[in-house]
């Protein structure tokens, strides 16, 4: 395990179906330069010098290990989503839209450096979510509700849908900050900053729409490692922004 939480095999990788495995995690042998298959088995070659990383930021990697470590738990490893993979190392932004393009490609996280260059206006930055399973809620008659928890009433908690203009050295794209990641970004949870507003606007009404606040504004120019999830959505052409799952500091190099 290195100091980025990663764990780090070298060698030669070679993917293979796991014949023991339940049908949920089995891999169909398929290879992809720079992407990890999730399920299957990964034997190593100490002959050749290739670098296998499992980035533990990532639900499906923590999920796969766990199977490794308890194979024979079956519940365990039905919980696994055979159609996700993720990248091993950084990639650019141009790459990513290489990915969304490339036939076959599968929902995916990368990590990718760029810097802000806008904060979007004109739409919302933050949702309502539910307060236990924080997916969006919906307004009933005279409160809120969760379909997904099935509550006719539901405290209301407000999460990051924050729409940010990034670059790198020769690409642009349109990143959005999801549920919690804003806050890898601003410090800040969205409801702290949704609370800090009425509090300096008193008698505002709670539908009034908060306006993009300076905490977000005051990020451009920053450059960040952003974990992003090519989805469905973007596979299959109905958008090109990125979700963005978490927001980290990019490292500098020791002199």
């Amino acid at each position: 395990m290195n100091s980025n939480g990663k764990a780090i095999v070298s060698g030669d990788l070679n993917v293979k179906p796991d014949v023991s495995a339940p049908e949920s995690i089995k891999n169909t042998g398929e290879r992809s330069p720079g992407l990890i298959i999730q399920p299957g088995i990964f034997s190593v070659s100490s002959l050749a010098s290739s670098r296998v990383f499992f980035d533990n930021d990532v639900q499906p990697t923590r999920d796969y290990l766990t199977w490794c470590v308890l194979a024979a738990n079956e519940n365990v490893a039905n919980s696994i989503n055979a159609h996700v993979v993720t990248k091993t190392e950084m990639t650019s932004i141009g790459d990513l839209f290489s990915y969304m393009k490339k036939g076959g490609a599968k929902i995916a996280y990368f990590e990718c450096t760029a810097t802000i260059d806008a904060v979007v206006h004109g739409s919302a930055w933050y949702y309502i979510a539910c307060g236990s399973c924080k997916t969006k809620a919906t307004k009933g008659p005279t409160s809120l509700m969760c379909k997904k928890c099935g509550k006719a009433e539901v405290a209301r908690v407000e999460k990051y849908l924050a729409s940010i203009s990034v670059y790198d050295n020769s690409d642009q794209a349109n990143f959005v900050l999801l549920g919690d990641a804003g806050r890898g970004l601003t410090g800040k949870e969205a409801s702290e900053l949704v609370q800090s507003y009425f509090e300096e606007n008193e008698g505002t009404g709670d539908d009034h729409v908060v306006p993009v606040p300076q905490a977000l504004t005051a990020t451009i120019g920053q450059t960040r490692k952003f974990i992003v999830k090519v989805s469905d959505y973007n596979l299959t052409g109905k958008t090109q922004a990125l979700t963005v799952t978490k927001v980290l500091p990019v490292e500098v190099p020791e002199p």
